[in-house]
């Protein structure tokens, strides 16, 4: 792919982020083009439909909260290390506003995503727990339902999120907790 063609496709699915953020995963195509600058025929020649871009949207989310997992395995405080990145997880959750569901729906939700949002938060957490701030019973895949459950519960209320969160991290690690 050329060079501007990558930059209008990586320019496209950031907009599209931002607008299912805002309107949800119906949000419309022809909005998603005008705000990133090209035109509908450019949008349907990079991604042929709405599930592609949603697609694209969502796995462009995974790498980042994967991504940021990693650096944060370099942060000296392993709760803080985890409670950042169960920060990030509720945002995530919170601004996709229906993304998972419509790609399941369609049948193009990549089957990888859950596995690596596992693999990337179980590193975190066990690091907690060999530092003993977190109890050896807790999972990840505990923690990720938490997450999900929080970010439904504070709908598009970042700060109620926040103090929901912090609630929960008390409970889970109360000597340590921020």
């Amino acid at each position: 792919m050329r060079a501007d063609a990558q930059r209008n496709r990586e320019r496209m699915v950031a907009v599209a982020a931002e607008v299912v953020a805002e309107q949800g995963a119906d949000a419309s195509l022809e909005e998603i083009a005008r705000r990133a600058g090209v035109g509908s025929a450019t949008l349907h020649r990079h991604f042929g439909g709405r599930s592609a871009l949603l697609e694209a949207v969502f796995r462009s989310r995974i790498d980042a909260v994967c991504e940021r997992a990693a650096e944060l395995l370099a942060e000296p405080d392993p709760l803080r290390a985890l409670t950042v990145w169960l920060r990030l997880m509720v945002a995530h959750a919170t601004s996709s506003r229906g993304l998972a569901t419509a790609l399941i729906l369609s049948g193009d939700c990549g089957s990888d995503a859950h596995t690596r949002l596992l693999d990337a938060g179980r590193k975190l957490l066990e690091r907690a727990q060999h530092a003993a701030v977190v109890p050896s019973e807790v999972r990840i895949e505990d923690l990720l339902k938490l997450v999900n459950g929080i970010s439904l519960a504070s709908a598009e209320d970042t700060a109620q999120g926040d103090r929901l969160l912090t609630l929960a991290i008390r409970g889970i690690a109360p000597a340590g907790s921020e």
